[in-house]
């Protein structure tokens, strides 16, 4: 699991059965600071996330499947947003996310 940041929504109007009707987001992986690194990288939303959300994102097929109601245990899903962010503590600081 890791920290993002949703960038971008991609619309598809052929795609898999077994993800017809998820909705695809673009993410762009954060710190614990919400810097960004890496490169974005496009998951299937379980929770109903948007543009500007915070997240927390997961890379594992099976649970990623899961977390997303996937139809089928081959649906192609490898990366998925698995929750929105309210607020992050650290050992130094307590932040709000806006």
């Amino acid at each position: 699991m890791q920290l993002a940041k949703v960038v971008g929504n991609l619309v598809s109007t052929h795609k898999n059965e077994l993800i017809k009707g998820k909705k695809l987001l673009f993410v762009q992986p954060v710190d614990e600071f919400f810097k960004p690194f890496g490169n974005e990288m496009l998951a299937v939303d379980g929770v109903g996330a948007g543009i500007g959300d915070i997240v927390i994102i997961l890379s594992e097929g099976g649970s990623a499947r899961m977390i997303t109601n996937a139809k089928s245990k081959i649906a192609p899903i490898e990366l998925c947003v698995a929750g929105i962010v309210d607020s992050v503590k650290t050992e130094k600081d307590y932040i709000f996310i806006e």
